[in-house]
């Protein structure tokens, strides 16, 4: 399910391989959350908590341009959640 819609192509002297895709820009919007992380968050977790899916934790990451992810997050970092759901699930393929 993960991979269905991602393209497959024949490399010689590799067999099938898929094709890489770029990561998406999420852009600001006035229904995004700004939030101050605390000792006890994860990217995962909060993900969870907004979107009710720990493997969202990739969108709160790209819209903080969080590029060196740990799903751990020092205390005090501010964070924007965005929440628009077609902002979410478009990237989801």
């Amino acid at each position: 399910m993960r991979y269905d819609k991602l393209e497959i192509e024949n490399k010689k002297g590799k067999g099938n391989v898929y094709v890489p895709q770029a990561l998406p820009y999420i852009p600001p919007s006035d229904s995004d959350i700004l939030i101050y992380t605390t000792a006890e968050d994860r990217l995962d977790l909060l993900a969870l908590s907004y979107y009710n899916d720990s493997n969202l934790w990739w969108v709160i990451a790209m819209a903080n341009n969080l590029t060196d992810i740990d799903l751990k997050l020092n205390p005090g970092t501010q964070l924007r959640i965005p929440m628009r759901a077609s902002e979410i699930t478009q990237y989801l393929g």
